[in-house]
């Protein structure tokens, strides 16, 4: 008999499972059962809390997208635009790409699934737009402490950003040329930099 486990952590398990299975065998590869079998459940279990694939694959678009929100929080933001923009994309090329491949290609391929499965497609879109969220947040938070302010809408170079660091993470991902990427990621900071051309708020008559 198994012991009773609360729901919020069953369904934990059940996304750590699922995750652990998408990452080792793909999409295609992540059947119900044998996410049940990682996570060491019956299959009757796991139906009960995710009745259909697509509704465990949209829990791990949301975990996944997530661990971006919750990387780049802790990104600094308290030494200006320029500083953040190189330490937070920094900071994910480490923890999200070059230290586990396999869960960046998990990221890329649950995108393009949720495009291609009909009544997913809105899942794909709120990926890119929860990514586009965070980071707007983010850069407008570090530009905020600083007191400055942004050439173009923060909405806008947050999607340069985002469209930007994907095209690189696929490029690492096809062949894993580490150095490579790496100098790829520098150029594209150093444009974000230049894009932002971030100067001085305007002082106010109070100031």
């Amino acid at each position: 008999m198994m012991a009773h486990v609360k729901a919020s952590e069953r369904r934990g398990q059940l996304v750590a499972a699922a995750r652990a299975v998408l990452s080792r065998d793909g999409v295609s590869g992540a059947t119900l059962r044998a996410v049940a079998a990682e996570a060491k459940v019956p299959l009757g279990t796991l139906h009960y809390v995710f009745p259909s694939k697509e509704l465990l694959i949209t829990a791990v678009i949301s975990d996944v997208t997530d661990e971006v929100s919750a990387v780049f929080s802790a990104a600094e933001t308290d030494a200006g635009l320029d500083h953040a923009i190189r330490h937070g994309l920094d900071v994910y090329w480490r923890r999200l790409v070059v230290n586990d491949p396999q869960l960046a290609l998990m990221r890329h391929e649950l995108f393009v699934y949720a495009l291609r499965t009909p009544g997913l497609e809105d899942q794909a879109r709120w990926q890119i737009e929860s990514y586009t969220r965070i980071v707007a947040e983010w850069i407008q938070k570090a530009a905020s402490n600083a007191g400055e302010v942004c050439a173009v809408p923060f909405d806008t170079l947050a999607r340069v950003l985002v469209g930007s660091v994907m095209g690189i993470v696929v490029q690492y991902l096809s062949d894993h040329d580490r150095a490579r990427s790496q100098r790829d990621l520098h150029a594209v900071t150093e444009m974000l930099i230049r894009l932002a051309a971030v100067h001085p708020a305007p002082r106010t008559a109070r100031d």
